[in-house]
């Protein structure tokens, strides 16, 4: 074992015990109705947005009134009733709620935006929708824990005990007992279009509980915002309605675009901007959000532009943002040369490499590729290739970020880099080592660090 292992787990030992004491008091929910998203400050934007005929509500009434056909029907026609007070929209969404709606999600919205106007006969149906989730058997993923939750809170008026059950079983058994380890293992990654389910759960946790559940893992959480902005290919996507940014996705070479995932990307933009409008990472994010090209316009992504969106936010330019992202907890790495559309762009995520140019993705093999990627603002080498580099010409005084990647996952290194001393270090879950501030033409070796017994 090396003294910086050794180091390592001492420390992880006390993170660990954070993670332990990061609780919510209670699992009862003491909150009034609206209980879902809709706090008074949301509400009070939401109904001021149809007063000031702003751009999101004029769409969202254009497609209503053209009777257009919305892929999640009870949720849009429940926000119309608690935005415009139409009580025609509230009926039309119990009708589906009670009726055919089988989407957790949209039930748990409908039954709790829509309930002065519920039958006793409907709310008998919502209730025993909402109770065969909450009742469900440990959530396997994201949207199961976000539903789970989601059906409890909504219950809650109803059988206290029984949504105490579930929202204990929602954070006890999915996020810190299986959720939480995948993440610190690097076993999972949270693609662009999960997050909308993650921050979702976390409103719902905090609205109602008054727990913030990012104090269970706050390393992750203050660089995820960075990491979803970069996780994106460079150009936009001409739409039918709208541009679209697309996240990057380990098939992309295969499946192509897939738009409602870029849905779902900006809708957990729009719902992380909305958790938290203080932190600097998050006004990047609204930034990236402002341009009103990739404003979503059709009938699946108008409803979450008029839930969570605020025009009056201000943003910070998300240019400020450092061109290569390393990721050390996850193992991933996103690297681009420039902010513009038709940039360069590499990707280290879920064990592959993938090189964004030209219009086009390619996936890279480590053990085949012998040339470094060399994108100006960093260059990526690959250990299976050889044990030793030199980094790219560069222009006087200018330095290069490095990153070797192929390496063996959490295994010691040395490295030697001319005109310095050898120094140990240890590759990320990825298999990633960073060498940053390195001089054009400056030689690197590295070799497995020999283990102490």
């Amino acid at each position: 074992m090396t003294r910086r292992t050794a180091c390592g787990l001492i420390s992880g030992f006390a993170t660990l015990k954070l993670f332990a004491d990061a609780r919510p008091d209670s699992f009862r929910v003491y909150s009034d109705a609206p209980r879902l998203f809709l706090r008074p400050q949301r509400l009070r934007l939401l109904r001021r947005e149809r007063e000031r005929r702003s751009l999101r509500w004029d769409q969202f009434e254009t497609l209503w009134a053209g009777h257009a056909e919305f892929p999640e029907p009870g949720w849009a026609a429940a926000l119309r009733y608690q935005i415009a007070q139409e009580e025609e929209a509230g009926h039309r969404a119990l009708t589906w709620a009670a009726g055919s709606g089988s989407d957790v999600r949209q039930v748990a919205l409908v039954a709790d935006w829509c309930a002065p106007l519920a039958t006793e006969a409907q709310r008998r149906a919502m209730t025993a929708k909402l109770s065969a989730a909450a009742n469900a058997p440990m959530p396997r993923n994201l949207n199961a824990a976000r539903d789970k939750a989601l059906a409890a809170i909504v219950l809650s008026e109803q059988d206290q005990d029984a949504a105490e059950r579930a929202l204990t079983d929602v954070f006890d058994k999915f996020w810190m007992g299986a959720f939480l380890p995948a993440l610190r293992g690097a076993r999972l990654r949270v693609g662009n279009a999960d997050a909308c389910a993650m921050y979702e759960l976390l409103h719902a946790f905090r609205d109602n509980l008054g727990f913030d559940l990012r104090e269970t893992f706050p390393d992750w959480f203050k660089h995820y915002p960075i990491l979803h902005i970069m996780a994106h290919y460079p150009p936009p996507f001409p739409g039918s309605e709208n541009e679209y940014r697309i996240p990057a996705e380990k098939d992309i070479a295969r499946n192509g675009p897939d738009l409602k995932k870029a849905s779902l990307s900006r809708a957990a933009e729009l719902a992380l901007v909305a958790y938290d409008s203080n932190a600097p990472e998050t006004q990047l994010v609204q930034g990236f959000l402002m341009n009103d090209r990739f404003l979503m316009r059709g009938t699946f992504g108008i409803t979450y532009e008029m839930m969570w969106a605020n025009p009056y936010q201000p943003g910070l330019s998300y240019y400020h943002i450092p061109f290569a992202q390393h990721d050390e907890i996850g193992g991933q790495l996103f690297v681009r040369s420039s902010w513009d559309d038709d940039a360069a762009w590499i990707g280290f995520f879920d064990g592959q490499l993938q090189l964004f140019k030209n219009g086009s993705a390619t996936r890279l093999d480590p053990n085949v590729t012998r040339e470094p990627l060399d994108i100006e603002e960093a260059t990526v080498f690959f250990a299976r290739a050889a044990n030793r580099f030199q980094v790219p010409a560069r222009p006087p005084d200018t330095t290069d970020d490095v990153f070797i990647v192929g390496l063996e996952p959490r295994k010691a290194y040395h490295v030697e880099i001319d005109g310095r001393e050898m120094y140990e270090d240890v590759a990320d879950p990825g298999g990633i080592l960073f060498l940053p501030g390195l001089s054009g033409g400056t030689g690197v070796r590295f070799g497995p660090a020999p283990v102490l017994k």
